[in-house]
This record gives C-alpha cells, sequence and structure tokens, in this order.
C-alpha cells in the first residue's frame, strides 16, 4: 500500500502552484513515461511516477521585457536543485516514507544535468527513468511547459495513472531500494 498518491500530491496547494506553473500536461505524460520505463528498468513504479510527476517543481519563470526568455532560461536556472527541495517537503507533510521522499527528491535533482559543469553523472535506475521520462515528453525551446491541460482531466488522467500503479504493484513483488 501506497502513504502518498499521484492524486494527493496533484490536489495539494504547493503541486496545485509549482506544477501548475512549469506545466500540468508534461508532469502528467512524463509519469506516464516514468510507469512504462520502470517496467523495463525494474524500478517502483511509484517511486517513478511520483519523481517524474515532481521534476520540475522547482521551475522559476524566466521573462525578459514580458516575454519568456529561453536563453535567461538556459543560462540561469536551478530548477532541479529547487525541485528537489519542494519536492522533498511536500512528500515528508503529505506522510511519504522519509526514505521514499529521498529517493524520490533525488531523481528530481538529477533528472537534468542542465545546470551540473561538464561531467558524467552516474545515475542509479530511478533517476535514469526520471530522466528518460522528461526527455520523453520534451519539446524544442521548452514548449512541452506549455501545453495545457483542464483540471478535470488532469484529475482524470492522475486517478487513471494511480490505478495503472496498484495494478503493477500488484502484480510483481517489487523491494523499496533502488
Amino acid at each position: 500500500m501506497r502513504n502518498v498518491t499521484l492524486t494527493q500530491l496533484f490536489q495539494h496547494p504547493i503541486a496545485q502552484k509549482y506544477v501548475k506553473r512549469s506545466g500540468l500536461a508534461h508532469a502528467i505524460a512524463a509519469a506516464y513515461h516514468a510507469l512504462h520505463l520502470s517496467k523495463t528498468h525494474q524500478v517502483d513504479p511509484d517511486l517513478a511516477t511520483k519523481a517524474a510527476f515532481l521534476h520540475d517543481i522547482g521551475h522559476y519563470t524566466w521573462y525578459r521585457n514580458g516575454k519568456w526568455d529561453f536563453e535567461l532560461y538556459k543560462e540561469n536556472d536551478i530548477h532541479a536543485i529547487k525541485g528537489a527541495e519542494r519536492a522533498h517537503k511536500l512528500l515528508i507533510r503529505l506522510g511519504e516514507e522519509p526514505q521514499d521522499a529521498k529517493q524520490i527528491a533525488l531523481a528530481v535533482l538529477l533528472h537534468t544535468d542542465s545546470y551540473l559543469p561538464e561531467g558524467n553523472l552516474q545515475l542509479n535506475p530511478l533517476q535514469t527513468v526520471v530522466a528518460l521520462a522528461d526527455e520523453a515528453d520534451e519539446e524544442p525551446n521548452g514548449n512541452h511547459h506549455y501545453r495545457q491541460i483542464s483540471d478535470e482531466k488532469a484529475l482524470k488522467q492522475i486517478k487513471q495513472l494511480d490505478r495503472l500503479i496498484d495494478e503493477t504493484l500488484a502484480q510483481r513483488p517489487l523491494k523499496k531500494s533502488v
């Protein structure tokens, strides 16, 4: 049994503010990708979908002269760092197991290397799944952050995703470690 569902995450005011700001349709799509990828990478689908749903929760809006400035974003953004902190705090508040909250936050932190100096990261399977799920839904110039979805449709898709996660967990025994 899961301590925190995606529905609970979606309905929390912090997620409503920050996930919507960074692109709710993208967050949901990434979570669906993470569910499918979790099977091939043998990762807990609960952790993978939560991390994928929250992966951009740290985004800040970079505007210049009233218009989105993608170059300013690319030069200055550290959304993964802020997102890891927000995701961890939100998950703990909702009652997530502390070790799971930490693993999810680390996957949020490492879903992109855009803020890091050049180098190679060694990602664990959960972190790999979240990075791949994000990449699977990306569009040029960050356009994936601007796709629209109604709250009603989003909630319906998230509840469906919760059902799929529960079914997946019931079908295969997984240990919580990543």
